[in-house]
């Protein structure tokens, strides 16, 4: 078989938009096979214990540069990135946890935490800059109402996102210096808010990759393909309005139809033209060309 015939058969599918797509995925894969490995390793450290924390944090070590990468190609392609800045401003974090608990460094969990705080100062100011701006458009005449609701979810959503996250951090961090009592499922409460919120905002995100499964277009299309009883329960129309006295429905009559116009046929040019009650057509006007003497 001829593979570079077969490689110029595929290779129009892989041009455009849908080849950008095709290396988000990759990159999608290469990041969480390596947060698998992570998580594997500190499954097997946490019940054997016989190997440093350096090299459980190993694969967080090499998706950091990864990351960075990623978020320069995003950028470049005007992709969504929110794993890949994730792991690419913690790299430093990584360290330092992975330091404290071979005990090469004695700091407390307050000071190793430091790089957290600073990341978590910014997502505050990034609240802070959504809920400004949100009372600005309310105030504001010349902003629509969708304008309005749009900032206004947002606002509302990194503020359930970001403070019960922060409110977390402080509680975990005082729990590991042993500066309060709390157990962990009280201190774990404000971390499940925080995803269970940031589960339900990814159902309003627009886009998606098309090359996931191999389906190669919108989950919903797909879906509705795969599915055809879908698309005949969702183009059924119901009218919910009924009115209470039954006798009175009967006495009411049928709302007429509104009336039908004739098409009228323009023989010059073969255009149907279909008027309606309260719109003419209006035929445009001659071009005259004067010939000289």
């Amino acid at each position: 078989m001829n593979l570079r015939g077969l490689f110029q058969d595929f290779n129009p599918r892989a041009e455009g938009e849908t080849c950008v797509e095709f290396k988000a995925m990759l990159i999608a894969v290469g990041l969480h096979v390596l947060l698998l490995m992570f998580e594997v390793l500190v499954c097997d450290r946490v019940a054997r214990g016989n190997y440093f924390w350096l090299l459980v944090f190993m694969p967080l070590f090499f998706v950091s540069p990864v990351s960075v990468a990623a978020c320069v190609w995003g950028f470049r392609h005007d992709r969504s990135l929110e794993l890949e800045v994730l792991c690419s401003v913690n790299i430093l974090q990584f360290i330092f946890i992975a330091l404290r608990l071979d005990r090469i460094i004695n700091w407390p969990w307050l000071v190793v935490c430091v790089p957290l705080w600073i990341l978590m100062s910014f997502l505050c100011l990034v609240v802070l800059y959504y809920i400004i701006w949100s009372v600005l458009f309310l105030r504001s005449i010349d902003i629509i109402a969708e304008q309005r609701r749009t900032h206004i979810t947002m606002a509302i959503s990194w503020m359930t996102i970001v403070v019960p996250l922060l409110t977390f951090e402080i509680l975990l961090v005082h729990k590991l210096d042993g500066h309060n009592s709390l157990s962990y499922v009280c201190v774990f409460v404000p971390l499940w808010l925080s995803l269970l919120t940031l589960m339900a905002t990814t159902f309003g995100q627009k886009g998606g990759n098309h090359w996931w499964f191999g389906i190669r277009k919108d989950f919903c299309h797909f879906l509705l393909e795969l599915l055809p009883f879908l698309r005949e329960y969702g183009n059924v129309s119901y009218d919910l309005q009924r009115s209470e006295d039954p006798e009175a429905a009967e006495e009411l009559p049928a709302p007429e139809p509104p009336p039908k116009i004739a098409p009228m046929f323009h023989k010059k040019t073969g255009v149907v033209i279909t008027q309606s009650p309260g719109k003419y057509f209006v035929p445009p006007p001659k071009l005259c060309i004067d010939m000289p003497d």
